[in-house]
C-alpha cells in the first residue's frame, strides 16, 4: 500500500507540474524579450484562480524503453479553498495497466482517492477512500501527508517561478493552439537553480521529484493575455529514465465544480494495512 500511494503521488505530482509551466508574449502591445515574458507570466498567474487541463505523461526507462504512460484531465481551484480533481483514465507502468485508472480529489486538508485495486490490497469496501491529511500523517508506514502534499507543490505559480531560472529561453514563432493565437517559447532551466526560486519549504520535495534531471527542456505556447495554452516539459537523463509531460490548458477563471464523492461511496483507510510486495516503485 505504501508503494502504491507513493506511485500515485508521483503521478499526481508529474501531472500538476506539467500543468503549471508558463511563459508570456507581448503584453499591452509592449514587445518583451523572452526572458522578460517569463518574468511577467510568473506575476500573471497570480490572477488565475481556476483552470482545466488535458494531460499526457510519457516515461521511458533507463534502457530507453516505454516505462509508462499517464493520460487524463485536471480541474484546479485556488480559492476560496484549494481544490483539485485529477482524473487519470489511463495509467500504465512496465506494460501493466492500473485497472480503472486513478482519481484524486483534494479539498483543503482532505483527499479522496479512487483506485479499484485498493479493494484487493487493503480490503476497501467502498469505491473511494477518505484521507484526512492533518489527522492521518504517517500511519502504518504510509506517509500520506507527504504523498498528497505534492499535489499542492506543483501549481501554476510554482512552475512559472521555476521557469524564471532559464537563461536561454527564446521565441520560436507564432502558432495556433486549440484555435487560439499563441507565441511559442522554448528553453531550458537547470533544476538546482530553478528550485532556488521557490519558497524554502517547497525546495526539498521538488528536488526529490526532479532528482534524475540536471536540466529540464520546456516549450510553452502562450496567448495574448500571457496565459499558457499548451506546455511540454522534458526532463531526466537517458541512463536513468526520462519524462515528457504535455498539458493543454483551457477554461481560465471559469466556474469549476470540485465536489466530494457521495458519502455512501466513501470509506476510511483501514487501520491495519498489509504491506504487499511486488508493487514496484
Amino acid at each position: 500500500m505504501r508503494r502504491l500511494l507513493v506511485a500515485a503521488g508521483a503521478v499526481a505530482a508529474i501531472t500538476v507540474a506539467g500543468c503549471g509551466t508558463t511563459a508570456t508574449p507581448s503584453l499591452q502591445n509592449v514587445q518583451l524579450s523572452a526572458a522578460e515574458a517569463i518574468q511577467q507570466t510568473a506575476k500573471k498567474v497570480d490572477d488565475v484562480n481556476t483552470y482545466a487541463a488535458d494531460l499526457v505523461v510519457n516515461v521511458t526507462d533507463a534502457k530507453g524503453g516505454q516505462g509508462g504512460v499517464v493520460q487524463g484531465t485536471m480541474l484546479y481551484q485556488k480559492t476560496p479553498q484549494l481544490a483539485t480533481d485529477i482524473n487519470l483514465s489511463q495509467v500504465a507502468f512496465n506494460g501493466q495497466n492500473v485497472p480503472g485508472g486513478v482519481r484524486l480529489i483534494l479539498q483543503g486538508d482532505v483527499a479522496y482517492v479512487k483506485v479499484d485495486m485498493l479493494k484487493t490490497l487493503v480490503g476497501a469496501t467502498k469505491p473511494w477512500i477518505r484521507l484526512d491529511l492533518k489527522q492521518l500523517g504517517s500511519q502504518s508506514g504510509v506517509n500520506v501527508d507527504q504523498f498528497l502534499g505534492q499535489a499542492q507543490q506543483f501549481d501554476l505559480k510554482t512552475s512559472a517561478a521555476m521557469l524564471t531560472a532559464s537563461k536561454d529561453v527564446k521565441s520560436v514563432g507564432s502558432e495556433q493552439v486549440g484555435g487560439v493565437d499563441t507565441t511559442h517559447y522554448s528553453g531550458t532551466f537547470p533544476v538546482d537553480e530553478a528550485v532556488k526560486q521557490l519558497p524554502e519549504e517547497r525546495r526539498a520535495r521538488l528536488q526529490g521529484e526532479l532528482a534524475n534531471a540536471k536540466d529540464v527542456k520546456f516549450d510553452a505556447w502562450i496567448d495574448a493575455q500571457g496565459l499558457p495554452r499548451k506546455v511540454e516539459l522534458n526532463g531526466g537523463e537517458p541512463n536513468a529514465g526520462t519524462v515528457k509531460a504535455t498539458a493543454m490548458f483551457k477554461a481560465f477563471n471559469e466556474p469549476v465544480s470540485i465536489e466530494a464523492p457521495a458519502a455512501d461511496q466513501v470509506g476510511e483507510l483501514p487501520q491495519n494495512l498489509p504491506q504487499p510486495s511486488g508493487l514496484g516503485g
